[in-house]
């Protein structure tokens, strides 16, 4: 991936994923520096070039070990394997004898450069070595990426790479230049990418059942139809499943969205809307799209209801239409898949007068590509403006899952079960509640914290007080803004004397810690994103002690797991001494006892399966997002977006607990905002028995009488008290248990919900059964 900020900008940067290749050229008088942004990342650079002195400095003294172990296929990392295997083949070097210069030592410091001058044209291989991660490692490091910046000598030498490299082998490409549009045909089962070359241009996408279409009958994509079946609001960010006609015929499907955000189907852009501006004659995308479609026998429209991709509008509070600059960025793209032979039609918006396509209308490129290929689906997600889209990505148990359902949502950048067929939530619920449970929780953000100053930063920047953590020990913790908003919860490992383990839900996690290093001037720490390399099972519910102590062998200096004590972890193995590493958490999400069990995503399906097994004696069942939510609820367990934010402080989010400031008087990140915010407290976290069964959902107001005194934040139906059940963050003259409040539905007003305001958990209000 290449980022430059323009056209003069001497400097363009590339990201080397680990265990990935990036190919860049350089000419005469440039300069490479290849970074290891995290520190302890090793690097390989390779040289390809006529001139053996290319790039003085490099002195190939390791094998090539990335590009060893790379292989062509069929999907789109194996399409790019294959790139630089030419590569390799056009410049005579045996793949399996290549060499490189290694950068970095197993002690890099975060930010290390290594630079080197370039004497003459060559292409540059930068790869960013992967070795898997032992959970159970005393010192931890896995793999990170790599960034490297060439400054050009001459900007203007190499012309910017304008789009993105092909997913695939195109069947075509197809560019539309700004202020046009074309149609094109495509095949069941092809994929269509609308890249957009530039960012922030509007595309407005159209297509018709080609079969229909020869017989003589337009059945194009269907706004209402679409909205109906799908159940989503209009509009609303992102694009999601199957697009329909109005037979209810799905006619494309969504694969992959870099975006997120779009407008869909409002009409395309027409000559009455420039008219009614001031602007007549001013060029269309339904004038376009009419002159384009003629060839295949579509009636001209005034007007063409569309997918309107990169687009950026929403409702506001007073549901007025509203728009603003689009969110894509050059090479942002949407991938479709045709669900029957199309006609189909793109264009590049040729709106010159309002933000949408950020004053100035670009080209737009659309590929097609074999119906054998085969495409993740996912949506991009940016963890800063200006980082590159990380794509949703399956756990290590999404083979095992998949084959239980169907039903997935996409969490925080991964792919997880909401509910499970024959299963359902409410099966799924009781079997945690009586037996045993097993839910993949892999979406969590894991860091490793390591150096001699690790337990300093975590100090600073934790509401809890880690000095007082033992080894083997787990804490819950908040971590605060300055004014005492909660960025995130956490629970943090202490794995050795300068080894922790972080774990959060928010990826933002790792990069503002990374942030408060380099503030509190400390050197001697590394913060490193192990998500990727610690995938984890939760085993939850009454039997889950006995299954697991069936599984789990421990060496003599770990305790057996039976005697695991509560916030505790041991080291141990699946099966015995030799099988598969492990590390144990007495820890979980459901209020029951319960464990979660961390693994490096290899061995991922291994364990699946044998917890699978044991389980059956138990009466085990998988465990979705939607029983979770149950589970969670009832246990008064908090959730970020719901029961807090960065404006919500720890006491109002319910978990004041985390802030010992009479025990811990070090300083810390929000200590002083805090301290004001408990002597003063404004808002408290309650829960509600509602009197019926209706549902008060997140979001919903609170009153007493005319006036809002509080704030629903997640309700459910709660399968064990028979009864609505809510938290409820309020005001604190209205936080004693048995004051009577109405929850209000519709506009607040005309439809209320009675309710009673009571104590926090609803279910084992001591938590005997997590302790037990």
């Amino acid at each position: 991936m290449r980022a430059r900020a323009g056209l003069d900008d001497p400097v363009e940067r590339f990201r080397v994923r680990p265990g990935a290749v990036t190919a860049l050229r350089v000419c005469g008088g440039d300069r490479v520096d290849v970074i290891d942004p995290h520190g302890r990342q090793p690097a390989e650079l390779t040289v390809l070039s006529a001139d053996p002195a290319a790039v003085p400095g490099t002195v190939p003294d390791a094998p090539a070990s990335v590009l060893r172990r790379l292989v062509a296929g069929p999907d789109e990392e194996g399409f790019a394997a294959a790139r630089i295997l030419t590569l390799l083949s056009q410049h005579r070097i045996d793949q399996h004898a290549a060499v490189a210069t290694r950068l970095f030592d197993g002690r890099s410091p975060a930010g290390a450069r290594a630079g080197f001058g370039v004497d003459a044209d060559a292409v540059v291989l930068v790869a960013a070595p992967a070795s898997p991660m032992s959970p159970a490692a005393e010192d931890p490091n896995p793999p990170s990426e790599v960034w490297v910046e060439v400054r050009r000598a001459d900007p203007r030498r190499l012309e910017p790479a304008e789009l993105p490299e092909p997913l695939a082998e195109p069947l075509y490409d197809m560019r539309i230049d700004a202020r046009t549009a074309s149609a094109y045909e495509v095949r069941a089962g092809q994929f269509i990418q609308v890249i957009d070359v530039q960012g922030r241009q509007c595309s407005d996408f159209l297509a018709f059942d080609a079969h229909s279409l020869h017989d003589g009958t337009e059945y194009g994509l269907d706004a209402t139809t679409t909205r109906t079946v799908g159940g989503g609001a209009y509009p609303r960010p992102g694009l999601a499943g199957k697009f329909f006609d109005p037979r209810a015929r799905p006619l494309v499907e969504v694969v992959r969205d870099t975006v997120g955000r779009h407008d869909t189907f409002a009409l395309a852009c027409t000559a009455k809307y420039y008219a009614d501006l001031g602007y007549p004659g001013h060029v269309n995308c339904t004038d376009n799209f009419n002159a384009t479609l003629s060839r295949f026998g579509v009636t001209a429209r005034a007007g063409w209801p569309a997918l309107n991709l990169f687009y950026n509008t929403a409702f506001d509070a007073d549901h007025q239409l509203i728009s603003d600059e689009p969110w894509s960025r050059a090479g942002d793209y949407v991938l479709f898949r045709a669900c029957t032979d199309l006609v189909c039609a793109s264009s590049a918006c040729p709106d010159d007068i309002d933000p949408s396509n950020g004053w100035m209308p670009t080209d737009i490129h659309v590929r097609v590509y074999d119906s054998t290929r085969r495409f993740s689906v996912a949506l991009g997600h940016r963890l800063t403006p200006d980082a590159d889209t990380v794509l949703t990505r399956p756990t290590a148990f999404a083979t095992r899952t998949r084959a239980l359902t169907q039903q997935f949502s996409e969490y925080r950048g991964y792919w997880l079960p909401t509910a499970y067929d024959n299963f359902g939530p409410q099966h799924e619920y009781w079997a945690c509640r009586e037996r045993a449970a097993v839910m993949d929780l892999s979406a969590l953000r894991k860091f490793e914290i390591l150096g001699p100053d690790a337990e300093a930063l975590l100090q600073a920047t934790l509401t809890r007080n880690i000095r007082r953590l033992a080894r083997g020990q787990v804490v819950y913790s908040a971590m605060c803004t300055e004014a005492g908003g909660v960025i995130d919860d956490c629970t943090v490992l202490r794995l050795g004397e300068n080894n922790f383990r972080f774990i959060g839900g928010d990826p933002y996690d790792g990069v503002w810690l990374r942030e408060q290093a380099d503030r509190l001037g400390l050197r001697q720490v590394w913060i490193k994103d192990s998500t990727d390399h610690l995938h984890n099972l939760a085993v939850q519910g009454p039997a889950s002690r006995d299954l697991l102590a069936e599984l789990i062998w421990t060496p003599p200096t770990q305790p057996a797991l039976p005697e695991l004590g509560w916030f505790r972890f041991l080291i141990g193995r699946l099966g015995g001494p030799d099988g598969v590493p492990l590390v144990i958490s007495r820890t979980g999400y459901t209020g029951e006892l319960g464990y979660e069990l961390w693994m490096h995503p290899d061995t991922g399906e291994t364990v699946w399966d044998a917890v699978w097994e044991a389980g059956q004696p138990y009466g085990l069942a998988p465990l979705g997002l939607e029983a979770l939510e149950l589970l969670r609820v009832e246990s008064g367990l908090v959730a970020a977006g719901h029961e807090f934010d960065d404006q919500t402080d720890p006491f109002e989010a319910g978990i004041g607990f985390t802030v010992p400031l009479k025990s811990k008087t070090d300083d810390f990140v929000g200590r002083a905002a805090l301290l004001e915010r408990q002597a003063h407290p404004q808002r408290l976290l309650v829960g509600l028995r509602l009197d019926g069964n209706d549902l008060a959902g997140h979001g919903d107001c609170v009153h007493v009488g005319r006036f809002q005194v509080g704030v629903v934040t997640s309700g459910a139906r709660s399968p064990a008290l028979g009864s609505s059940i809510a938290l409820c963050r309020i005001a604190v003259q209205y936080a004693e248990p048995g004051t009577r409040v109405e929850v209000g539905k519709l506009d607040g007003h005309r439809k209320r919900l009675g309710a009673t305001v009571t104590t926090l958990p609803f279910y084992d209000p001591d938590k005997s059964r997590p302790r037990s």
